[in-house]
């Protein structure tokens, strides 16, 4: 059982589309049983909301349904829950690097670079409209794909 946490500012906009997508991935490839898949916000602003509506949306529009994920803060327990933390950006890989425990097991990437080798961000569409969810909700689907490929034996 592999246990990954998608992280990004709030956790309303990329990491639940982040965990949205992977799972559905990993329900189509029939590999539910091999993973522990989760979200979360470097702040927490958002803690106990639903994701953003545009991110709800724009995950339906693709047969993927999010509207029962709950916005939750990074703890220090997750150092211990998770094998693998993704940043959507650098500045969450540096957050979340800084609360890592020392000796803590798990290991902390930059999403993007984890999943296909692109040292790039995830960008936040949060300020954007309809086109940039689109767009990161593309980039989820493409890094899922490359994530799961890694973990297929």
């Amino acid at each position: 059982m592999t246990a990954i946490l998608f992280v990004c500012l709030g956790n309303i906009c990329r990491s639940p589309l982040a965990e949205g997508v992977f799972r559905h991935q990993v329900r189509q490839a029939r590999m539910s049983d091999r993973f522990t898949i989760d979200s979360a916000g470097c702040g927490g602003w958002h803690s106990g909301e639903r994701p953003d509506r545009r991110s709800i949306a724009v995950a339906q529009a693709h047969g993927i349904d999010i509207s029962d994920q709950r916005a939750r803060q990074i703890h220090i327990d997750d150092f211990d829950r998770f094998d693998l933390i993704l940043g959507l950006d650098r500045d969450n890989v540096r957050h979340v690097t800084a609360m890592q425990p020392q000796g803590s097991p798990a290991k902390v990437a930059l999403y993007l670079e984890e999943a296909l080798g692109l040292t790039k961000n995830v960008p936040d569409p949060y300020y954007g409209g309809a086109a940039d969810f689109e767009a990161v909700y593309r980039l989820c689907g493409k890094a899922s794909a490359g994530l799961l490929e890694t973990y297929r034996i």
